[in-house]
């Protein structure tokens, strides 16, 4: 052999042994990931930065988030038996129909003797059922009305005046006049459940053992109450009913003014914030208009994190149920953003009260409330909630009901507001994109009331309960 065939032969000896030691110092060096992993579902726009700091403390443990609302993917799963997260977010009103199924893991014997008077009252005892504990709140919700100030000014309405139903619906038909929405709804169970709560309603009682459940929607005063308002408000065209909330029309109207303003629970800035970025600094939030002026209010939403029965990891779920809800950094992660705490100490902290901005997902402090110390207005919202108030203990069922029932009345109002529009047109001589008359929409047929949803939903409501072995009344 030659002498640079010799060189050759070395130099490539020298590479291979080189390779071969790479490979087997990186077999030696596995980068495996040995930590504990759970997952969260959870609709909570702060969890990514919430997750980034647990994990950064609890450095054993992965977090995967999946970004998800409402409840049929969790009733699935649990009906499957597979595929549950460890973790999930579930809103008070929901909270017993899983506590009785037996669902969510006690949490009683794993949390601190603090804990009862580090949360407030009323959401401690939302996570409680016959002295035991299932969840720990995350945030409260007491009702805030949120408005677009530019709107309301171009629409000669001071909506910090608007103090009655009254002056409510006199500020719908200025709004209407420049073709916006004073609130848009579709047929939301959850909404409606509110109105009847700020209306000093009651329609449901369940007794103490829990076992007998009291349905009156027909002679309860304040479901008559809002149910009689909201009608005159849906058949004068005031109320959109063509966008449910949180979809992409209903983002869309909001950010570009159509709907003017809503009425939403004390966690609706980080929402705003995620779901309608554009309209920063245009929107402002006042005290709820009651029936008669006087001050009182009602819960809508708000939320705790509970931890699954069929987790096999108890331990690791706990500790971040802990961390997002009673930890500082964790809570302090979830309020930069615009979450309504659930304990006493944030919601009493002079930095609390005079937040002007919220924090994006960037980082960027966005005044997106115009410089308003808004969490000093929703905090005093919060001293009127009024209570006494009731959730069915099959809470989910009823608001998935109310859309196939009482949701007949939105979907009729829209079609025959549609109709007259239609017929006005075609009155007027307009012609479609390709110079043809008009033709006129099938007619809707004979109205379909709110009253007429409410007696359907109260009959189901009470043949459910029936055949989940309640007695009902």
């Amino acid at each position: 052999m030659s002498l640079i065939g010799q060189r050759i032969r070395k130099t490539a000896t020298i590479i291979v042994a080189a390779v071969l030691s790479v490979s087997l110092a990186s077999c030696g060096q596995s980068t495996q990931d040995n930590r504990t992993e759970i997952t969260v579902w959870s609709w909570e726009p702060s969890m990514g930065k919430v997750i980034s700091r647990f994990e950064k403390a609890n450095p054993d443990i992965k977090v995967n988030w999946t970004n998800i609302s409402g409840y049929n993917n969790l009733n699935t799963a649990i009906q499957d038996g597979y595929g549950t997260p460890d973790v999930a977010q579930i809103e008070y009103y929901a909270l017993p129909q899983y506590e009785v199924s037996g669902q969510l893991l006690d949490l009683t014997d794993r949390i601190g003797s603090d804990y009862a008077n580090f949360f407030t009252l009323g959401t401690w005892s939302s996570v409680q059922l016959a002295g035991r504990t299932y969840g720990l709140p995350m945030d409260s919700g007491p009702m805030g009305f949120f408005y677009n100030q530019d709107v309301f000014a171009q629409a000669g309405v001071d909506a910090t005046q608007i103090k009655t139903w009254d002056d409510y619906y006199e500020a719908a038909k200025k709004l209407k006049d420049i073709g916006a929405y004073i609130a848009a709804d579709s047929g939301d169970g959850s909404f409606y459940d509110a109105m009847i709560w700020l209306a000093g309603g009651q329609p449901f009682h369940t007794s103490s053992d829990g076992k007998t459940v009291t349905i009156d929607l027909e002679h309860d005063e304040g479901t008559q109450r809002f149910t009689e308002f909201w009608q005159k408000m849906i058949d004068e065209g005031l109320v959109d009913t063509t966008s449910a909330t949180w979809s992409g029309r209903w983002k869309s109207r909001v950010g570009n003014g159509t709907i003017a303003s809503v009425f939403m629970g004390a966690w609706m800035p980080s929402l705003l914030l995620a779901n309608v970025p554009g309209a920063a600094g245009l929107w402002r939030v006042t005290t709820m208009p009651t029936y008669d002026g006087q001050p009182t209010n009602a819960e809508s939403g708000g939320s705790a994190l509970a931890v699954l029965q069929l987790t096999r990891k108890p331990d690791a779920a706990y500790r971040f149920v802990d961390f997002v809800t009673h930890d500082a950094q964790g809570i302090s992660a979830r309020v930069a953003g615009g979450a309504f705490p659930a304990d006493y100490a944030t919601l009493n902290s002079q930095e609390f009260l005079d937040k002007t901005t919220l924090t994006a997902s960037n980082g960027m402090e966005i005044p997106y409330f115009g410089g308003q110390k808004f969490n000093r207005v929703l905090s005093e919202a919060a001293e009127d909630v009024s209570v006494g108030y009731q959730y069915l203990p099959f809470e989910v069922y009823a608001r998935n009901d109310f859309e196939t029932t009482v949701g007949k009345a939105y979907s009729w109002a829209s079609s025959f507001q549609a109709y007259q529009r239609r017929q006005a047109a075609i009155a007027m001589g307009w012609k479609d994109e390709y110079g043809n008359p008009l033709q006129p929409l099938e007619d809707p047929g004979a109205k379909v009331s709110l009253e007429n949803g409410l007696t359907q939903w109260q009959k189901d409501l009470k043949e459910y309960g029936f055949n989940q072995g309640f007695t009902i009344k």
